[in-house]
């Protein structure tokens, strides 16, 4: 394949052209997968040389895990917002924040993420700079989990003696039943499907089917990003 990046070029800040090109690349690994974030495959995405591309990034394996941040942060962001970001009524209850995040973590938007993680784990084994990334995204969605639970416990909603034991646990769940993404996606009302859910209840002293409850309505008012 060519780059299409014999045209005129149009000049921008380093810093947005930067922020462009690991966008682009965080799309196609979104999409298509980590081994098709090359620079060259990102510059024909831009429509630029693959030689711009280098000079952001001479390591591909760079962009490649920067790109997996980017993608991943995204859409942690659009299914569990920092704290203090939303004002609306559902974040200020964390048992409508977790129904909304369990409804889209178990729904189709989610599963190009489920197999960008799964992809990513699996890189992270040859490419220490992915895997310093995965790590660091691991810890965050954790600590995000871990703040709901937490807030929770302080307003009398939740149960839950270790916050930081039982984020681990749910993101656990949701990782192992993503394992499965690409063999049984067609599942995902089974009990594979519902584990992270049904362990979350068992956690945090909710009668089951507490996260369920509003499955349909949640999944409608989801983020469109990991599905398109």
């Amino acid at each position: 394949m060519t780059s299409r990046g014999s045209g005129k070029r149009v000049r921008k800040a380093p810093a947005e052209r930067r922020e462009e090109i690991v966008a682009a690349a965080a799309l196609l690994g979104l999409t298509e997968g980590l081994e098709c974030v090359t620079l060259r495959r990102v510059a024909d995405e831009l429509e630029v040389r693959p030689g711009l591309v280098g000079h952001y990034f001479p390591a591909a394996d760079t962009l490649v895990a920067e790109a997996f941040t980017a993608a991943t942060l995204q859409e942690l962001d659009a299914l569990l917002p920092p704290a203090g970001s939303r004002q609306d009524g559902a974040a200020a209850d964390p048992v409508a924040v977790l129904r909304r995040f369990f409804a889209l973590t178990g729904s189709a938007d989610f599963d190009n993420v489920s197999r960008l993680w799964l992809n990513a784990r699996h890189l992270s084994r040859y490419r220490p700079a992915l895997r310093e990334h995965v790590v660091a995204q691991e810890l965050l969605w954790c600590r995000r989990i871990e703040e709901i639970i937490t807030a929770g416990t302080g307003s009398g909603s939740l149960t839950c003696a270790d916050p930081s034991t039982a984020a681990l646990r749910v993101l656990v769940a949701i990782d192992g039943a993503s394992a499965y993404i690409n063999t049984s996606a067609d599942r995902r009302g089974t009990v594979p499907g519902r584990l992270a859910a049904a362990l979350a209840e068992a956690e945090l002293g909710l009668a089951p089917g507490t996260l369920a409850a509003a499955e349909a309505e949640d999944r409608a008012d989801g983020p469109g990003e990991a599905g398109d």
